[in-house]
C-alpha cells in the first residue's frame, strides 16, 4: 500500500481496477484544505492517458512487476515485436500502449520488459541509444559548437535539439530519460 505523497514517476498502481503508471505528479494545497496531489498517469493495458487529483491520505494498491531483459525485434501492422532473452517467447505490444518509447525502438536494441502478473506489459529502453539524423537544417557560416541548438528528425521519428555543427548523416546518441542529446557518435 502507498499514498499519494510517496508517488514517483514510474511507480504502478492499481486504481479502478486497471493498473496505471505514474508519468508525472504535483503535490498541491489550499487554504483551509488538506493536501492533494495532482498525478497524470498511463492505462498499461490500453495506453490512455488520465489526469487524476488524490487525497494525500488515501491508501492505493501498489502492482509488482517483474523485470527481465528482452530485445526489440521488428514493427507491423499488429504491433512492435519483443523477445524475452531468457525464454525467447515473441510478443507484440500496442504502439498506444508504448506511447513515446517507440521513438527508440531499433531492430535488435535490448529493451527491459516488464512482467505484470506473468504478462508482459511494458518495456524500458537502454538509458543511452544511439540514432542517426535523417533531417535538420544546414549549417551556416558563423555557427559555433557551444552556442544554441537546432531541430534535428532521428531514424526513429524523434525530434531533438542538436549543437549547430550536427548534419544529416551524423549519428547521436540520446538521453532516452530526458530525451535530450548527449554526444555525437
Amino acid at each position: 500500500m502507498v499514498t499519494p505523497n510517496d508517488f514517483r514517476t514510474g511507480l504502478l498502481i492499481k486504481y479502478n481496477n486497471e493498473i496505471y503508471e505514474v508519468l508525472s505528479y504535483a503535490r498541491t494545497r489550499t487554504a483551509q484544505r488538506r493536501a492533494r496531489v495532482l498525478t497524470k498517469m498511463r492505462n498499461i493495458r490500453t495506453g490512455a492517458l488520465i489526469e487524476e487529483s488524490f487525497e494525500s491520505e488515501i491508501k492505493l494498491e501498489t502492482v509488482e512487476m517483474e523485470r527481465r531483459k528482452g530485445q526489440f525485434l521488428y514493427a507491423d501492422d499488429t504491433g512492435y515485436h519483443f523477445m524475452d532473452m531468457e525464454t525467447y517467447d515473441q510478443f507484440a505490444l500496442k504502439r498506444e500502449v508504448l506511447g513515446d518509447k517507440v521513438y527508440y525502438l531499433t531492430e535488435g536494441v535490448e529493451v527491459e520488459i516488464g512482467y505484470i502478473e506473468g504478462v508482459p506489459m511494458l518495456i524500458e529502453p537502454p538509458i543511452f541509444i544511439v540514432l542517426e539524423v535523417v533531417d535538420t537544417e544546414p549549417n551556416y557560416r558563423g555557427d559555433t559548437a557551444t552556442g544554441g541548438g537546432k531541430p534535428a528528425k532521428l531514424s526513429t521519428g524523434l525530434v531533438v535539439d542538436v549543437p549547430f555543427f550536427i548534419k544529416v548523416g551524423d549519428r547521436v546518441r540520446i538521453d532516452t530519460r530526458t530525451n535530450t542529446y548527449v554526444e555525437r557518435a
